[in-house]
């Protein structure tokens, strides 16, 4: 599995569990609030609930956005909206840990020790941009030209009238003093015959 397909997958799960959050805290607040990770706190209030949906659905659609253009600046972002986001409820759960057992705090330290350590990852591998990129074609896979033939150009269809031609750029001679480095990578071009 390629950085591109572990990040999109990433970022898909965080995007899942806050649309699943949110619709669940805005939808049925009461019933949320029976979770018992969550009703140890001080009283019910369903203002608070819903605004902590609401902001959850509100970091579903930027991360969804970032799963789906996979622009770098928007997954950076993304992933430390929700890394900010993590890490205050983290801390704010750790000091108040009393009125659950051992086990239970446990797992849920646990449980909120992964979302914070996941979207690092994520952040980790998506920070210097190279997870980002488009695979690229394999050296031995469909995807690849033959050679072209000794001196001759390679017209490669495109689809829709383009084609890809390979070899000398017309009207110029190989081993002229015109035929350097720099001319020789204008060898391919797209468009029409030249």
């Amino acid at each position: 599995m390629s950085g591109r397909a572990v990040l999109r997958a990433g970022l898909g799960l965080l995007a899942g569990t806050q649309v699943v959050l949110g619709l669940a805290v805005v939808l049925l607040p009461a019933l949320f609030w029976k979770w018992p990770w969550v009703s140890h706190l001080p009283p019910y209030n369903e203002h608070l609930l819903q605004d902590f949906g609401g902001a959850s659905l509100a970091l579903a659609v930027v991360l969804c956005a970032a799963v789906a253009a996979m622009d770098r600046r928007l997954v950076l972002t993304a992933l430390v909206a929700y890394l900010v986001n993590a890490v205050v409820h983290l801390v704010f759960h750790a000091r108040h840990l009393e009125s659950l057992s051992a086990a239970s705090a446990a797992g849920f330290m646990a449980l909120l020790g992964a979302a914070v350590l996941l979207p690092a990852v994520l952040l980790w591998l998506a920070a210097d941009g190279t997870a980002l990129q488009e695979p690229r074609a394999k050296a031995h896979g469909p995807a690849t030209c033959p050679p072209s033939p000794p001196g001759g150009r390679e017209v490669l269809p495109l689809g829709r009238g383009e084609q890809l031609v390979l070899g000398p750029v017309a009207g110029r001679e190989q081993g002229t003093a015109q035929d350097g480095p720099a001319a020789q990578g204008a060898g391919a071009h797209l468009g029409g015959e030249r």
